[in-house]
């Protein structure tokens, strides 16, 4: 049993940590917020996750997630940029373009 709990133990902190890797974006929602999410299909040459609050809480709050939808830009690790719905519970179309242009500058970065 202990065993048991150890290698489930082991296996969410790798994978919490594996969410922030290289270039990431990641989403942030709940159920009752999914009319207010963006896709994030034109991203998927890029590491992206989502996240549900009601299956993930632990991570909500790890990561400080105040409001859902969020999404959450990652470079190795570190936040790069957050973008939060608000008490609108809808993510402004316009987020699309803005993350575009944080990966750009990131890649960009790298040479």
């Amino acid at each position: 049993m202990r065993i048991l709990i150890l290698f489930l133990l082991f296996n969410i902190t790798l994978y919490s940590q594996n969410y922030k890797d290289k270039i990431s974006i990641v989403q942030y929602s709940a159920d009752f917020s999914k009319d207010g999410e963006l896709s994030l299909d034109q991203f998927k040459k890029y590491n992206t996750f989502k996240f549900n609050l009601e299956t993930d809480q632990e991570i909500f709050n790890k990561d400080k997630i105040s409001f859902v939808p969020t999404i959450i830009i990652y470079h190795n690790g570190s936040e790069i940029k957050r973008f939060e719905a608000g008490i609108s519970l809808k993510l402004d179309p316009e987020c699309i373009g803005k993350i575009q242009k944080e990966i750009d500058g990131l890649l960009s970065s790298k040479f």
